[in-house]
């Protein structure tokens, strides 16, 4: 309970295991120390309200600075973390990239991750734009304001929430996909073709089965990109969303297992058992759907698994349990999902899609595996509890669209 913890990482999952270790009474020293200059904050509206101008800064903290006073964490901003050094007994010493070296006992990796960036010609002009932290965000809104054509990269969440901002904006948008269809690791064809539809109905145009090859400039600023298949889009602002590379160069620094993320089990452990770790940087096997191992990308995550950390660490074991769970808006349009549908074998439509009001629930051999639902809240909570509860709804009563599934949790 004395203990002093460096949790390298200044996210939602580093903010949250702090505050957790202090909610289990944890009275030793606490060091949050974060790569960015800013205080902790919320990244959900940095491709959302933010982006369109409708937040600033200070409405993204995550906490105020008097919840870090009160409970004493302090948070080193602005203090990139290059070596890790662990002492058998599980403590150390971190140093920083200002020369600093801050001791500890017991040591969480929340460090996130990192935009996966292009690689071709004219990657490096301005007005190519990523989307990841607060700066990058700005710098966005920024250009925005002034562009006329934008081309987003990646037809996924963050593109097509950056895309839905810009076309809002009144901007000509074109969203450029290299698979068949959009959002393709997340959703069944039938949600990839709504949303492909709902943002054409808005002016957008989405081109798919088709890559980037070039982006061309003139004075060191983006005029176009070329694609694949030979066409060629103006643009005086590029967008990029190609997903993200999670960040593991500490781990495998101290020699911990690595598998596309930093691998730990259902108690936030890595391989080595003093070391834990949680959010978009870890992999693991999901309890609560049988799924994995495979990374989270989401708050929730971040959250509950911050939290099952910061009890091993004070020596209580809880697993992981969380039903996973996400959210996407894009114009008027709320996406909702609970549970994975990875294997489904069986889909069930609620509501008719041409109503921008519906829901896909995913079976396999007959249980429930997940929903999305768009602008169908009723339906997702249902879903959620059902999976959290470990009950199911059966397909072809929850087929009937004019039935409610809370009523059917209930019969």
């Amino acid at each position: 309970m004395t203990a002093q913890v460096l949790v390298v990482g200044a996210g939602q999952a580093g903010v949250q295991l702090a505050a957790s270790l202090r909610d289990l009474g944890h009275h030793g020293p606490i060091t949050l120390v974060g790569a960015e200059r800013h205080q902790p904050y919320q990244r959900p509206p940095l491709s959302k309200e933010f982006l369109a101008g409708a937040a600033d800064l200070d409405k993204l903290a995550l906490r105020t600075p008097a919840f870090y006073a009160d409970r004493r964490i302090e948070v080193a901003a602005a203090q990139r973390v290059v070596r890790l050094d662990l002492t058998p007994a599980g403590g150390g010493v971190a140093v920083t990239d200002t020369g600093r070296r801050l001791r500890f006992d017991r040591l969480a990796l929340t460090v996130g991750a990192r935009p996966r960036r292009l690689r071709l010609a004219g990657a490096d002009l301005d007005g190519v734009c990523y989307l990841r932290d607060v700066d990058d965000a700005t710098r966005l809104r920024g250009s925005l304001a002034s562009a006329r054509d934008v081309v987003v990269i990646g037809g996924g969440f963050i593109g097509l929430e950056a895309a839905a901002v810009a076309r809002s904006a009144g901007r000509n948008v074109t969203v450029v996909e290299a698979a068949d269809r959009l959002i393709p690791r997340s959703v069944a064809p039938v949600i990839s073709g709504f949303y492909a539809g709902a943002h054409e109905r808005r002016g957008t145009a989405v081109r798919l089965g088709t890559g980037v090859t070039r982006i061309d400039g003139e004075g060191g600023r983006v005029t176009g990109v070329l694609l694949a298949d030979g066409t060629r889009l103006p643009a005086d602002l590029v967008v990029v969303g190609v997903g993200v590379e999670p960040r593991t160069e500490l781990a495998e620094q101290l020699g911990l297992a690595c598998d596309r993320g930093i691998v730990v089990d259902e108690f936030a452990r890595t391989s080595e058992p003093s070391v834990v770790a949680a959010g978009d940087c870890t992999v693991l096997h999901n309890p609560a759907t049988g799924v994995g191992p495979l990374r989270l990308e989401s708050v929730p995550n971040a959250v509950a698994q911050a939290r099952v950390a910061a009890a091993t660490l004070l020596g209580s074991l809880r697993p992981y349990t969380e039903v996973p769970w996400f959210w996407s808006d894009q114009y008027d349009l709320k996406l909702q999902i609970a549970g994975l549908a990875d294997g489904y074998d069986q889909l069930v439509v609620r509501g008719d899609p041409a109503t921008e009001r519906f829901s896909v629930l995913y079976y396999r051999q007959g249980r429930l595996l997940a929903v999305n639902a768009v602008n169908r809240p009723a339906d997702y909570l249902a879903v959620r509890r059902a999976l959290t509860d470990g009950t199911s709804l059966a397909a072809d009563r929850a087929a009937a669209g004019d039935v409610s599934l809370k009523e059917l949790l209930v019969r």
